[in-house]
């Protein structure tokens, strides 16, 4: 009977083993991954500060001191410019061109663009990778090595025939003719990043699902897509981004402030140059706003696109 308690002593003395935690010893190669990590956070960061170092300062200060790691002469006149909020004399005066950029309505159409294309590319990607995961049908794996095909296929080939495309059906100069290409653009990568997630789903929930009667376009709505919520929302994030960054297709397509994205209204912004040069605190500051959108998007949803890539699919 002395015994029988004796397994049980180590658990009853001291803190619970569920609490008590060994310490790693200090090694030098963490240090230096610490170290390394840092040092190219830092480099990925720079840009960004030196974006907003630029925007805070006056063009007439900048170019006495451009190497200054600090804003010179600090002054937020570059965002009252972006914003429209500086009059004309006040944006001369700070070495500005005394343009205005409708900078709210570019944003607001490239808010619609990359909606449209996220939407539809994401709803018509997961459709077709359905298909070529699921349904039988001859000549399956041949369409689908075509439509891989596709991912070879540089964009700048695409340009002509889609400006051609969207000439003849009147819509140049339009959000619609802006993203109804952009769509397709970049669709092989979305059909098989989900094909691949599509084909580690269990078929037997699926099977039951048929059996007690459920149809296949009931299926794809009411059983995959709530299971495939993780690989279809890091599909959106990045196809959103993508499309917002997207520079030479709206130049192409859009005359006008009606269908102007803001990427390319930055271009214009920087075509109206003063007497005194570019206008640099107005057009970092207008980079800088444009950029932040997407940035703080990654930012807070970094962690599920790194554990959505590297999916295996459900067991």
């Amino acid at each position: 009977m002395t015994h029988a308690g004796t397994g049980s002593e180590p658990a009853t003395r001291g803190e619970p083993a569920g609490r008590k935690r060994e310490r790693r010893p200090l090694s030098w190669g963490r240090v230096l991954a610490w170290a390394a990590m840092a040092v190219v956070t830092l480099i990925t960061l720079f840009p960004f500060y030196w974006m907003l170092r630029t925007a805070l300062s006056t063009n007439t200060a900048l170019a006495q001191a451009p190497a200054s790691p600090l804003p010179v002469d600090f002054s937020p006149g570059g965002f009252l410019r972006v914003f429209g909020l500086q009059s004309t004399e006040e944006a001369l005066a700070e070495g500005g061109s005394g343009g205005s950029l409708d900078f709210w309505r570019y944003l607001a159409n490239s808010v619609v663009v990359a909606t449209l294309v996220t939407f539809f590319q994401v709803f018509f990607s997961a459709m077709a990778a359905y298909a070529f995961a699921r349904l039988r049908w001859p000549g399956r794996d041949a369409v689908f090595g075509f439509v891989l095909g596709g991912l070879m296929i540089p964009a700048v080939f695409t340009l002509l025939p889609n400006f051609v495309l969207i000439k003849e059906t009147g819509l140049v100069d339009s959000l619609f003719g802006i993203a109804t290409p952009m769509v397709f653009m970049t669709m092989p990568f979305a059909v098989f990043f989900l094909r691949q997630f599509f084909l580690g789903i269990s078929r037997e929930v699926e099977e039951a699902a048929l059996i007690d009667g459920a149809g296949r376009v009931r299926v794809f709505f009411r059983l995959i897509l709530p299971m495939s919520t993780a690989p279809v929302a890091t599909l959106s994030i990045l196809t959103y981004i993508t499309a917002w960054n997207e520079y030479f297709w709206p130049l192409m397509v859009s005359y006008s402030g009606s269908s102007r994205v803001l990427t390319v209204a930055l271009s214009i912004f920087r075509s109206q140059t003063p007497q005194t040069g570019t206008d640099w605190a107005g057009l970092m500051a207008a980079t800088f706003v444009a950029a932040l959108p997407m940035v703080l998007i990654f930012a807070l949803l970094a962690k599920r696109i790194v554990n959505s890539i590297g999916f295996s699919g459900i067991k």
